[in-house]
């Protein structure tokens, strides 16, 4: 069984550029993942403001990002990456490095235009993995993509912290637009694929529209996203509840670390298996194991090995939506897909934490983790109905063929 697994890693990673791209896109993401960070520590250290304005600030940039990820998407699509990173690149490096002289009215209002004219490295990677990799071996690359994502995440909020408390805010948004500037210039000089040869049959400056290929089965795998990070995000904020209720603040990096080693290892056991449950079962499990998180108690290293479970399924659930998305949209508007699936895992972690945080301040950490779960289930009970409809969509082959497909079968 080892065998077989380390076989599956060593084919993948074996095709021309997919290591390039892994450890491109593991740099690329780390100044992304530490955009909320820098953010909140501005405006409460800097600024003087609440973490309430915080908060207001964060979800102008999110509802952006939600909407300019699969218009950045389109433009892959119709211009190539380069010309979208030219844009989205001198736009967010101009926003990183002119932002902290602004006061708060200002940057609450920029930040929905920093968040529009994002550089969407998530969806980049995903893209240009759909493109290297052929299908049959897209559940193991993505897999690997979730993996280096997770990777990103531990290095970025950490590295913001360090910078912000011992130098400044300034200096952590001045770093991280040139970061940023840095990110975009090695996307440009290296260009990953966008199309691949798998996709040459299909024909060339064809679009198919929206209502052949964004059809129900695709929308419940943007369903199964959102609820991901929903259940994700609800654990965050439940999590760190929990540990200020005991004094164990302090400990809150080291739970991060653990839960992050979890979905690690729950995203090399997934990319090795010869068939995947689907996106929306993994999310379902993944939701069932949050909701007894709570009961475990709230001492650091317990409350680290009762998160375990659920964090296994992170990866997985991830890694298995970029694998859907890749298979159930045409190779001619996967930018506009993956867009769209950067958008939905946007909203889920834009809706989670105050949903959650609600739950937490009238019924305490454990209320936050069953709240997380539950709202995981209610996703799925709604989007469930979405997956089991047979629609026609176009595979990556000839524009004529049409293939009845179901969510759970592109899994």
């Amino acid at each position: 069984m080892v065998s077989v697994a380390l076989g599956k890693y060593r084919d993948v990673l074996r095709l021309p550029g997919v290591g390039m791209l892994l450890v491109l896109m593991s740099v690329a993401r780390i100044p992304v993942s530490a955009i909320s960070m820098v953010l909140t520590l501005h405006v409460v250290l800097t600024l003087h403001h609440s973490y309430g304005a915080a908060g207001l600030v964060g979800a102008a940039g999110t509802v952006g990002v939600a909407i300019g990820a699969p218009l950045a998407g389109r433009l892959v699509d119709g211009w190539g990456l380069r010309g979208m990173v030219v844009i989205t690149t001198l736009a967010n490096g101009a926003y990183w490095l002119t932002t902290w002289r602004l006061d708060y009215p200002w940057l609450l209002v920029l930040s929905f235009f920093g968040g529009l004219l994002d550089l969407p490295v998530m969806s980049i990677g995903r893209q240009a993995m759909a493109a290297l990799v052929p299908p049959e071996h897209r559940r193991t690359a993505f897999s690997l993509d979730s993996i280096s994502l997770e990777l990103s995440f531990m290095v970025g909020p950490a590295l913001a912290v360090i910078v912000a408390t011992r130098a400044s805010t300034s200096i952590a948004m001045i770093s991280l637009g040139g970061l940023i500037l840095a990110a975009g210039v090695a996307l440009f000089v290296v260009n990953p694929p966008v199309r691949g040869q798998h996709d040459e049959d299909e024909p060339t400056g064809v679009r198919p529209p929206r209502r052949v290929w964004l059809r129900p089965p695709l929308l419940a795998v943007l369903a199964a996203a959102l609820g991901a990070v929903f259940v994700l995000a609800g654990i965050e904020v439940a999590t760190v509840a929990a540990l200020r209720s005991v004094g164990e603040i302090s400990w809150t990096g080291v739970v991060t670390i653990a839960m992050c080693a979890a979905s690690m290892i729950g995203g090399l056991i997934y990319g090795a298996l010869r068939r995947s449950p689907g996106p929306l079962v993994l999310m379902v499990l993944l939701a069932v194991l949050a909701i007894p998180v709570g009961l475990a108690g709230a001492q650091w290293w317990v409350l680290a090995l009762a998160l375990v479970p659920t964090n296994l399924m992170c990866a997985p659930t991830l890694a298995a939506t970029g694998d859907d998305v890749s298979r159930l949209a045409p190779a001619a508007v996967r930018g506009e897909a993956m867009g769209l699936q950067s958008s939905a895992l946007t909203l889920g972690g834009a809706l989670g934490a105050p949903v959650i945080g609600t739950v937490v301040d009238h019924l305490g950490a454990a209320g936050g983790f069953a709240a997380a779960g539950l709202g995981g289930l209610l996703i799925a009970v709604l989007a469930f109905p979405l997956a089991r409809r047979r629609t026609p969509v176009l595979p990556d082959g000839p524009a004529g063929d049409v293939t009845p497909v179901t969510a759970g079968q592109a899994g």
